[in-house]
């Protein structure tokens, strides 16, 4: 049987759903693994969005909290406010409560990546404070470390990411994520799948 990977993530201006494209094609790279894109609910008002200039979501599903625990492995992506991941993503985190109750997430292998505004933002703090949910959960953090090569090295250009997962900076909204960072980005998918069907493998 496929291993089943979610990408399960929150995009307000597009950023972090081009990750998750990327993401995606990494993890369908691996035999033997099936992997799905999934959004979060949004909490905002359509007029409110209009008047943050947020284009219409994307034709991607939109996941229900029980739907989490048919997967094998889940990567989780979001932008951050204020150092932390945006409250859409939180609610959503808030409303596994029964998941969380029957134990039915724990030894899940969990990955995450994300977006924020500025160098500064946020690029560590947010996936550190995030690991918060899956701990809660029993869940297996997989962070990509240096696995990526080279790339997750360089200093001549911005790039958005750590060793805890790729990532992307938006600046203004009008900066895209990099190669570079869409590289790192399918690198992670291909290597977190890898580790869910090894883990799957040995249970």
């Amino acid at each position: 049987m496929a291993t089943k990977i979610y990408i399960v993530y929150y995009s307000t201006y597009g950023h972090v759903a081009k990750l998750a494209q990327e993401i995606l094609k990494g993890a369908q790279s691996v035999e033997g693994v099936e992997a799905k894109l999934w959004q979060v609910p949004e909490t905002l008002p359509a007029e409110v969005l209009a008047k943050m200039g947020a284009p219409p979501k994307s034709e991607v599903p939109v996941i229900s909290p029980e739907q989490l625990a048919e997967a094998d492995g889940i990567i989780f992506g979001f932008p951050t406010r204020f150092g932390m991941m945006a409250a859409q993503f939180k609610a959503f985190f808030d409303s596994t409560g029964s998941l969380w109750h029957k134990g039915a997430l724990a030894g899940k292998p969990a990955g995450l990546f994300y977006c924020t505004g500025s160098q500064g933002g946020g690029q560590e703090t947010t996936p550190l404070t995030a690991i918060t949910q899956f701990t809660h959960h029993g869940m297996i953090f997989v962070p990509i470390g240096y696995t990526a090569g080279a790339g997750m090295f360089e200093m001549e250009q911005v790039k958005g990411g750590s060793p805890y997962g790729a990532g992307t900076f938006a600046g203004d909204g009008t900066r895209q994520p990099s190669d570079l960072e869409l590289e790192i980005a399918c690198h992670q998918g291909k290597y977190f799948a890898g580790i869910a069907k090894k883990l799957k493998g040995s249970a």
